[in-house]
């Protein structure tokens, strides 16, 4: 079973969205990106809109992200 986890697009960076946990920035690690096309695809947003939207998302067995929807 895959867990989810509250994460925030903090801002775009060419075609790639950088995600952070959604917690305090004193408890955040580093970004991580992720193809801001896929992410706005699957929460029906225009990508110019994704920076600083709140989402959920599955943590693969990789520790990878997907599954997106809005928080």
């Amino acid at each position: 079973m895959s867990e989810r986890v509250k994460v925030k697009v903090l801002l775009l960076f060419g075609d790639q969205a950088e995600v952070v946990a959604d917690v305090s920035s004193a408890e955040r690690s580093e970004p991580a990106r992720y193809p801001a096309a896929d992410i706005a695809a699957a929460v029906g947003v225009p990508v110019s809109d994704l920076p600083g939207v709140r989402l959920t998302a599955d943590v693969g067995d990789d520790d990878r992200l997907s599954g997106w929807r809005l928080a």
